[in-house]
């Protein structure tokens, strides 16, 4: 029988604010007050800008995680005594001291949330990640693909991940013009993310120079940043790109763009597709991850393959020479997030998950079924 109120302990082990650590900033905040939230981690920064986020919320900074801060990780979940360890994991190999130690408890449960679905080629790692998998009281990943890219990624058996899109809040009411990048002829296209190999400028600066009349704003800070400049100075677009580094709210921006692009060539559920949407703004996106189901193709945005260069100029091409469907794309796209993507469903989610495990059996942390196929 569960307590009340509720206790559950937010845990992440990630060195620096991202997607996955905004996500679960956004879950604490908006779940209902009578549940009980602390928040643990391993750096103080990311613990408290998440803890910042909920009132009187207790935060708790424990070592970084090695082989013997096991033990210090054991005795801080005892004290608490939580009804239930939500661990937030950016890769599916975080986390992996929280998860075993929790696992320890013979009275709390585990809930696995992974961010971002990725495959490891080492043995070790892969054994480890699907062990403490197929443990856990709930196991989630961000959107269906995901999850059965988890499924399959370390062997658990169909069916053994569900689905939890993330949700961010409706910032459209908070937009500043203010704060807009300067209005020109050219159609503006917006990006969000960290400069990062993976988020694919690199595609975008190729794709918009082969586009006349684009103009490219990229929101965010990373070690990429080099190399983006000097692509834009190689294909002569430096004057149609500007890198405006990490903002506070980038949110703010969104309603200066015509458009979003997100190439990415690995994505879980980016919440920068749901707060684009959320602006009424078209969304182009990669088959990637979760994106596929939220960006439908002709309907809230474009999708196009990774690393698609002409794919990508195409897109941009039509958007651009059709501002009337654009708006129509956009509205649809601000729709399906509305009914879908908000951070108070996801909440509501998660606030279903935590009953349903609290009130199932408990399960055998040694002897797990058999995985579906």
């Amino acid at each position: 029988m569960k307590r009340h109120p509720l206790h559950v302990v937010i845990y992440t082990d990630a060195a620096g604010m991202g997607g996955a650590e905004i996500s679960v900033g956004h879950l604490i905040a908006t779940i209902s007050p009578d549940i009980q939230i602390t928040v643990v981690g391993v750096v103080a920064n990311v613990v408290n800008a998440i803890a910042d986020r909920r009132p009187h919320t207790t935060r708790l900074v424990l070592p970084t995680p090695r082989i013997h801060s096991w033990v210090t990780h054991l005795a801080t979940f005892r004290q608490l005594q939580p009804d239930i360890i939500h661990c937030n994991l950016c890769t599916p190999w975080a986390c992996a001291i929280a998860l075993f130690t929790a696992l320890l408890l013979p009275h709390t449960r585990v809930v696995r949330v992974d961010q971002l679905p990725l495959r490891t080629t080492d043995l070790i790692t892969w054994l480890r990640t699907r062990l403490l998998s197929l443990r856990v009281d709930a196991h989630v990943a961000v959107g269906q693909a995901s999850a059965r890219r988890m499924e399959d990624f370390y062997a658990l058996g169909r069916d053994t991940v569900i689905s939890i899109p993330n949700g961010v809040p409706d910032y459209c009411s908070q937009l500043s013009p203010s704060q807009n990048p300067a209005k020109s002829d050219r159609m503006i296209v917006g990006s969000i993310g960290r400069l990062d190999a993976m988020k694919a400028h690199d595609i975008l600066l190729r794709a918009i120079a082969q586009v006349d009349g684009v103009q490219v704003v990229i929101l965010g800070e990373g070690a990429e940043r080099p190399n983006l400049e000097r692509l834009a100075v190689e294909l002569g677009v430096g004057d149609r790109l500007q890198l405006l580094g990490w903002l506070d709210v980038p949110q703010a921006y969104l309603s200066g763009f015509d458009v979003v692009a997100l190439p990415s060539r690995s994505e879980g559920f980016p919440l920068a597709m749901v707060e684009a949407m959320l602006a009424a703004r078209p969304v182009i996106a990669t088959r990637v991850g979760s994106m596929p189901e939220a960006i439908i193709d002709g309907q809230t945005g474009l999708l196009i393959e990774k690393d698609d260069v002409e794919g990508l100029a195409h897109a941009l091409r039509r958007l651009r020479d059709n501002p009337h469907w654009r708006s129509q794309l956009g509205k649809t796209a601000r729709e399906l997030a509305i009914a879908q993507f908000t951070v108070k469903a996801m909440a509501q989610r998660y606030e279903d998950l935590w009953d349903k495990v609290l009130s199932a059996p408990q399960r055998s942390r040694w002897r797990v079924p058999r995985p579906k196929d």
